[in-house]
């Protein structure tokens, strides 16, 4: 196999010297990073009035029973709508990743649950090929999807995705676009009390840099409750791994 080389080849020294200033720009990434889910963690939240019912291997559950006994819940809105053979492919890949992170969530008072419209006949025979244990439940018959705009449909709701109407994406991308049917994010809900709010949602390629247990902590209130994190005064920290 012939490979052409488009890298300079250098002595140790000038290598080390590129690689330097790489790392410089690396760790100022790392620091924004800490900076924007610092500012995640500070959002103002919506609480949620309404009742969502699901369908789950143990029976109808309300929204507020999806947490179990944690205080925050990550909601993975899974591309997977009636009728579907199977799910999309990039929601596996990322699914793919999470039963490994649910011990790390669970520590740090988050419970995990993916939802998607198809009935939970079509997910069940589904996740079983995959292998994965995480709990998938269907929203199927609600309007949950609808009101969370990862099922786009203006005959049910306004239709929008990723923070931008139709209009609004066509004026981005610079051609026609149609919203509609199923699509993919992640939501965070914090249930301190009695109450649930709404506190974060990310779609598209927002979910790409989510899939380890650090990066969906950064996601929710409590964070991953570290030392080195700007967290409100009060809330938890209890780090457990570095």
């Amino acid at each position: 196999m012939n490979t052409t080389l488009n890298n300079p080849v250098v002595s140790r020294e000038e290598w080390l010297e590129a690689r330097r200033a790489l790392l410089q720009k690396e760790k100022e990434l790392t620091r924004l990073k800490d900076k924007l889910s610092a500012e995640r963690r500070q959002l103002p939240w919506i609480k949620i009035e309404k009742e969502y019912v699901f369908d789950t291997p143990q029976g109808k559950k309300t929204l507020s029973e999806l947490f179990q006994n944690k205080s925050q819940l990550i909601v993975y809105h899974f591309m997977f709508g009636p009728g579907w053979q199977e799910g999309c492919v990039g929601c596996s890949f990322g699914s793919d990743h999470t039963d490994a992170a649910l011990q790390h969530l669970l520590q740090k008072d988050v419970n995990y649950v993916a939802v998607s419209r198809a009935p939970l006949s079509e997910i069940e025979p589904f996740r079983k090929r995959m292998g994965w244990k995480f709990d998938w439940v269907s929203s199927n018959g609600s309007d949950f999807n609808y009101d969370f705009h990862v099922t786009l449909d203006p005959k049910v709701a306004p239709v929008e995705y990723n923070y931008r109407n139709q209009a609004e994406t066509e004026a981005k991308t610079g051609h026609a676009v149609t919203l509609e049917g199923e699509h993919h994010g992640l939501s965070v809900l914090f249930r301190p009390d009695d109450d649930i709010f709404h506190t974060y949602s990310v779609f598209a390629r927002g979910c790409e840099s989510l899939p380890n247990a650090y990066r969906l902590l950064d996601a929710t209130p409590y964070g991953r409750q570290q030392e080195f994190e700007d967290s409100p005064s009060g809330w938890p920290q209890k780090p457990t791994y570095g």
